[in-house]
């Protein structure tokens, strides 16, 4: 998947957040330490630096949300993170984002701390962030 499609998926999925462009994604894939995992419609973002990865986003095109393909992408990115020597997986998430909240929370992550106006919305309002993590081990 291009940084191109992978820009218009994001821009797609969070409507309400600053989209990634094009050149910022293919900026993060320029580091051996940052890795996507690809489907056809959606993807995931993130890194391994030491023992700890970093999920940097999941991306599901809107038309097909809803169908499991985050739970795949998460589950995939998680068996990379091992593959690349992760104990541990850390995110963070708006607490406006059930869907993604209550994915994460499925697949065993726990909220373990906030970071207050983390997200800026187009309309000034800022939203707290959930920050979560899980044991890979």
């Amino acid at each position: 998947m291009t940084p191109e499609a992978m820009a218009a998926i994001y821009a797609a999925a969070f409507p309400h957040s600053r989209a990634w462009s094009s050149a910022e994604i293919s900026d993060m894939l320029a580091s051996r330490l940052t890795f996507a995992i690809e489907g056809d419609v959606g993807f995931a973002l993130g890194r391994v630096i030491a023992d700890e990865a970093e999920l940097l986003t999941i991306a599901v095109d809107p038309a097909h949300q809803g169908n499991g393909l985050g739970h795949i992408l998460l589950a995939k990115f998680e068996a990379e993170s091992k593959l690349r020597g992760a104990g541990w997986v850390h995110l963070e998430v708006a607490q406006d984002n059930t869907a993604a909240l209550a994915l994460y929370a499925r697949a065993g992550y726990e909220i373990c701390g906030e970071r207050p106006g983390y997200y800026s919305r187009p309309n000034g309002e800022q939203i707290t962030a959930s920050l979560m993590k899980k044991a890979l081990r």
